[in-house]
């Protein structure tokens, strides 16, 4: 396992589960929780799960990630669009496990280029994809010109 020296920490605390209430200590998020109709809770309407949260994250994440690259290969990818899905079920080996789909999109890039700066900042940079690495099945969808 990699150590860090910190230099900024998020911290959140949540209340009551995927059916809850979360809220970042600096109230900056705040949000209402729901298990969705899908997974057999009660999906309310303008709630989030976790899957969202991460999936925002790692999305922004990965963009910076991705400009940060390509700034160092004196590139401007800030107009990259990068999606991200979660998805959650059931694992094989038991309990619940992730799988995660990246959409990365640039038209002003071939799509060799971005196909590059993509493995680069999923590869060397981005803590969410060390994170997952190993652990998670992340797929990339990249699209270029």
């Amino acid at each position: 396992m990699d150590k860090i020296t910190p230099v900024f920490t998020a911290t959140s605390t949540s209340v009551g589960g995927r059916n809850g209430h979360s809220e970042s200590s600096d109230g900056i998020v705040n949000v209402n929780l729901s298990v969705p109709k899908e997974m057999g809770g009660p999906g309310k309407p303008g709630t989030v799960t976790p899957e969202h949260l991460f999936a925002t994250g790692y999305a922004a994440c990965f963009g910076g990630a991705l400009d940060f690259v390509a700034k160092q290969h004196h590139k401007d990818a800030t107009k990259a669009k990068t999606t991200c899905a979660v998805s959650i079920g059931p694992r094989e080996g038991g309990g619940f496990g992730l799988a995660i789909k990246i959409i990365v999109e640039d038209k002003s890039f071939s799509k060799a280029d971005l196909d590059a700066l993509v493995k680069e900042a999923h590869e060397k940079i981005c803590p969410y994809s060390h994170a997952t690495r190993n652990n998670v099945d992340v797929v990339f969808e990249v699209i270029g010109s």
